[in-house]
């Protein structure tokens, strides 16, 4: 369940991701957000330089296996504007990141490419829970998916 507080983080995983395609990378964001409140990182979609690896979720789990603790990134929730490709979801399973808060789906963004006419994903477009089977995942919220897609948008 999104309560108020996730939305709130939300709100700035979406920022994010347009500050992202204001630099001209896709348009994805996300924040580490430690069980005290604590918003311990903040990252931005990076791949405009070639490196397709350079996705917010997967900084995200970076710096939380060098900066926190087993316990700590267990109880932390990381917050995205978009539902984690394969690639972050593994990494946010093999360094044991807690909860995982999205404004927009996976299936929706596989759903919007289609009908804006941007390339399809090179990998699967699968939900986090397939990845991660223990994941606990809630998302997407129906009115940022809405602000997500038109971002979306403006890359065509």
């Amino acid at each position: 369940m999104i309560d108020a507080t996730d939305r709130r983080h939300l709100v700035r995983a979406v920022e994010l991701a347009e500050e992202a395609l204001d630099a001209h990378d896709e348009p994805f964001g996300s924040l580490l957000v430690t069980s005290d409140g604590a918003v311990r990182l903040e990252d931005r979609n990076r791949v405009s330089g070639g490196d397709h690896t350079q996705h917010p979720e997967f900084a995200i789990a970076r710096w939380a296996a060098q900066h926190l603790t087993p316990h700590e990134r267990s109880a932390a929730t990381v917050y995205t504007s978009g539902e984690h490709c394969p690639m972050c979801a593994a990494a946010h399973g093999w360094v044991g990141l807690g909860r995982i808060v999205f404004a927009s789906s996976s299936a929706q963004l596989a759903q919007w490419a289609g009908e804006l006419g941007l390339p399809p994903a090179p990998v699967a477009t699968i939900p986090i829970t397939t990845v991660v089977p223990g994941a606990v995942v809630d998302g997407p919220d129906d009115e940022l998916a809405q602000r997500v897609r038109a971002l979306h948008a403006r890359r065509t």
